[in-house]
């Protein structure tokens, strides 16, 4: 028997997957992104663009949450 982990096992190591690595990622962003960021947007005085894709919202978003102190 082999002492390798099983990936699956472990509790986090899906579930930060880059954005840039997404198979999705190109696609628009969803509409609780978009609402979401746009909530951001507001609290951080800051322009909301409603073009992004999926990965380029989810980078906005974690660049927000730090300007912002929200959800970390």
């Amino acid at each position: 028997m082999t002492d390798t982990a099983n990936p699956k096992s472990e509790p986090f190591s899906n579930a930060e997957k880059d954005p840039s690595d997404w198979t999705t990622g190109d696609e628009p962003m969803t509409g609780a992104q978009a609402s979401y960021l746009k909530t951001l947007s507001e609290e951080a005085d800051e322009d909301f663009d409603d073009s992004l894709t999926k990965a380029d919202a989810s980078k906005r978003i974690d660049a927000l949450q730090e300007k912002t102190g929200r959800g970390k």
